[in-house]
């Protein structure tokens, strides 16, 4: 844990008593500060009041008496409406801040050159988050991982000048961060998300933008229009930029050349890292969060060698284009987490002959977008509730069954698979669906088609596969 100190013997009242706002408190008090929390379940306040935290209703509170106002990052700041808590933290003029901020003020309170690596982006970030830490500490530093991606930043170690911080940073956890400062800050991409929270997408692009901005270096993907313009006006207004792109050669930055990644200073180029035969960063999405990765990792002092040896043994994440195992020329990929067609088009893309496992609860406008990958789908297996609109939009153009559940259509696609005979064929579950029919979550989901996939007779884990 983290004790925020900056707080010691001021009073701080805090909102949302969920796992990072409890982590939250408990550094708070651990500080020194005088804590009192609420939040609108009354179940999580028990929960709080049973740990020793102060509790209280912030409506009956003497907010004159108040340093800060802690907000956990999943209550409304700005839109659809702020907060009532948030209206009357302005309205007594108290600042309002979250964990990601307590973070930045205790690491520039007591070891500010602490190597840190901050991620945020529309898509990516938690991808290159885990990669930048596991470069990080596969070349021995001393490595500290959280934020968005799982950890609340307030439970990772106390910082030291040596110990290394890559944190995973959502547009809700910047919006409540004003000093955010990190050594290296990546800006992956943006695409209208979250614009129920932000109103804009200006707004929310602006937000987005505060996290490089307050960096000492700014790592920008220029892919799309947002970014490629917050690029220009950093390094307009004397910014130190590192442009990175997964499609475009560019002048100075880093690129993607196929599974090359680029270096180019004044059009002079050569290759800083590659992909070639790293099954965990396939794709040209992978390419740009590799990029960002390395350049980051460049950025806080370690050599391109060490960099390489990070990415080659780099697992990957869990539920996204997980490789979970194989049986001779099949490979089972596990892609759980893409929920909707966007976030299925990557593992479509990566993959050249596939056997499709596809369905759940189905967002709006299905399968639809996904029409030019059609080409490389060898079969499709439906699944859930999704299934009927699915085979309807699939129509002639891909061979499909309606497998009904997931073990089925394991079952199904391996056998189909396994009878493949142009090279490596891939059966992989991208649902472009919500889990929500027939599984908990998607890591459920997940976990029962590793499962699945593990009980064909023959299948090994890819080390073991290898």
């Amino acid at each position: 844990m983290i004790p925020a100190a900056s707080f010691a013997g001021k009073q701080v009242s805090l909102f949302g008593l969920g796992g990072s706002g409890m982590a939250t408190a408990r550094a708070l008090i651990e500080g020194g500060a005088q804590v009192l929390a609420w939040d609108d379940n009354p179940d999580s306040v028990a929960k709080a009041a049973a740990t020793g935290i102060a509790t209280g209703d912030l409506r009956g509170a003497d907010w004159a008496k108040f340093s800060a106002f802690v907000l956990s990052p999943g209550v409304p700041l700005t839109h659809p409406k702020p907060h009532w808590t948030v209206e009357l933290a302005r309205g007594a003029g108290v600042e309002i801040i979250g964990d990601v901020e307590l973070f930045c003020r205790e690491r520039m309170l007591s070891a500010p050159t602490a190597p840190f690596i901050g991620i945020t982006g529309t898509n990516g970030k938690s991808t290159t988050t885990a990669l930048a830490a596991h470069i990080l500490k596969a070349s021995g530093r001393d490595t500290q991982m959280g934020g968005n991606i799982g950890r609340a930043v307030m439970t990772l170690h106390p910082p030291k000048p040596d110990r290394h911080y890559v944190v995973e940073c959502s547009s809700y956890q910047i919006d409540l961060a004003p000093s955010i400062n990190p050594t290296a800050g990546i800006l992956l991409n943006l695409t209208p998300d979250h614009l129920d929270r932000h109103g804009t997408m200006q707004h929310y692009a602006s937000i987005k933008e505060r996290l490089v901005a307050g960096s000492e270096t700014a790592i920008i993907g220029i892919d799309d229009s947002w970014c490629a313009q917050i690029a220009e006006r950093l390094e307009r207004a004397g910014r130190q930029v590192i442009r990175i792109s997964k499609r475009l050669p560019l002048t100075d930055g880093y690129f993607a050349d196929g599974t090359n990644l680029m270096e180019a200073v004044h059009g002079r180029y050569s290759r800083v890292a590659f992909l070639e035969g790293i099954g965990s960063l396939r794709g040209q999405h992978n390419a740009q969060n590799a990029l960002a990765a390395v350049a980051a990792c460049l950025k806080v002092g370690l050599d391109l060698g060490e960099i390489q040896s990070g990415l080659e043994s780099f697992p990957g994440l869990a539920h996204r284009m997980e490789q979970v195992g194989r049986k001779d020329h099949v490979l089972f990929v596990n892609d759980s987490k893409a929920t909707n067609a966007d976030a299925a088009a990557p593992a479509l893309s990566s993959f050249n002959r596939i056997y499709w496992i596809a369905g759940g609860l189905p967002k709006e406008g299905g399968i639809e977008p996904l029409r030019g990958f059609f080409p490389r789908i060898a079969k499709a297996y439906l699944i859930g509730e999704a299934a009927p609109a699915f085979s309807a939009t699939l129509g002639e153009a891909v061979p499909y069954e309606i497998s009904g559940t997931l073990a089925a259509a394991v079952e199904h696609a391996a056998h189909d698979a396994a009878k493949e005979d142009g090279g490596e064929a891939v059966v992989l579950l991208s649902p472009a669906c919500a889990s929500f029919d027939q599984f908990k979550n998607f890591e459920v989901r997940g976990e029962a088609f590793r499962q699945a996939a593990s009980a064909i007779d023959g299948v090994k884990p890819i080390g073991e596969a290898r």
